[in-house]
């Protein structure tokens, strides 16, 4: 009895740490991107040309609805690799933008995301991908949280936290997007393991064998790239807005309290919608935040 006790400590210990360390991600995410946010405003690097439309979280949240069928039809009719290819060069494209603003030297940064790209290619491990994906991510919600000002953000983030609970819960297309893009290896996923030799990399995975799926879902701990880029969004486009003030913290700390929520759901056996969680919480955040800055000064 007292060694199934000290197992499940153990192992309460280990999930534990898990969830801190998925934390951590979301954290460094917004660190960066606001560490980036003001080399993209400089370089003037915006992802739209009128960042008060409230046409351009519609546009974005068409494009992602359409490249997700997309995908998903490509994979259901074996364009696997298709999709593998374009998900690196989107990828490669990325970080060549975050290398053109931070190191803004003839080539040096060609070379260097061609470099990440061969990386990510010929190792595509955890960690590799962790690194990359904190790039990307930390990259990607720079660009978009200096293009878009704080209504169209809102409105942005309400809207894909509506789209995800739909498409984890109902629909369920989005579960079936993230099994198959965890065993493409791409950095759009954070990925902690849960046991000690795990390794994406020789894992003995079928993905014609559901026992496969479970086992690789077993072993590790998978989070979604995107779960701690757009709550991020908030954050820089609250910080272009206000600079570092009440509201940009508080968005900071609204996504992690309700990343905080979201963990208490994490482990029942069943995949859950990260963004309806963790966009509440940015956004009652910002809320809280705008209002002590306003009524303060």
């Amino acid at each position: 009895m007292d060694r199934e006790e000290g197992e499940d400590e153990e192992e309460k210990r280990a999930s534990i740490a898990l969830v801190i360390g998925m934390g951590s991600f979301i954290l460094l995410t917004q660190i960066i991107a606001l560490q980036l946010a003001p080399h993209f405003l400089l370089a003037d690097v915006a992802a739209f040309q009128d960042p008060e439309s409230l046409w351009n979280p519609l546009l974005f949240l068409g494009i992602i609805v359409s490249l997700t069928a997309f995908i998903l039809i490509l994979i259901r009719f074996g364009g696997d690799r298709i999709v593998y290819f374009v998900m690196l060069a989107a990828v490669t494209i990325t970080i060549y933008y975050v290398m053109a603003v931070l190191i803004p030297y003839p080539f040096i940064p060609e070379i260097v995301a061609l470099a990440l790209a061969v990386l990510l290619f010929k190792y595509p491990e955890w960690y590799v991908l962790n690194a990359t994906g904190l790039m990307i991510g930390g990259g990607a919600a720079a660009i978009f949280g200096v293009s878009l000002s704080i209504l169209p953000v809102l409105l942005f983030m309400v809207l894909l936290a509506v789209y995800d609970a739909i498409a984890v819960y109902k629909t369920k297309h989005m579960v079936s997007l993230a099994e198959s893009v965890i065993d493409l290896r791409v950095p759009i996923l954070f990925v902690l393991p849960r046991t000690r030799n795990f390794s994406l990399i020789d894992h003995n995975h079928n993905k014609d064998n559901r026992d496969g799926d479970k086992s690789m879902m077993e072993d590790g701990f998978f989070m979604g790239l995107g779960d701690a880029i757009i709550p991020s969004v908030l954050v820089v486009s609250s910080f272009v807005s206000y600079e570092l003030t009440a509201s940009t913290l508080g968005a900071i700390i609204g996504t992690m309290a309700g990343y905080g929520v979201l963990s208490c759901f994490v482990g029942t056996g069943r995949p859950h919608a990260g963004l309806p969680f963790l966009n509440s919480g940015a956004i009652l955040g910002f809320i809280i935040g705008y209002v002590v800055l306003f009524t303060t000064f």
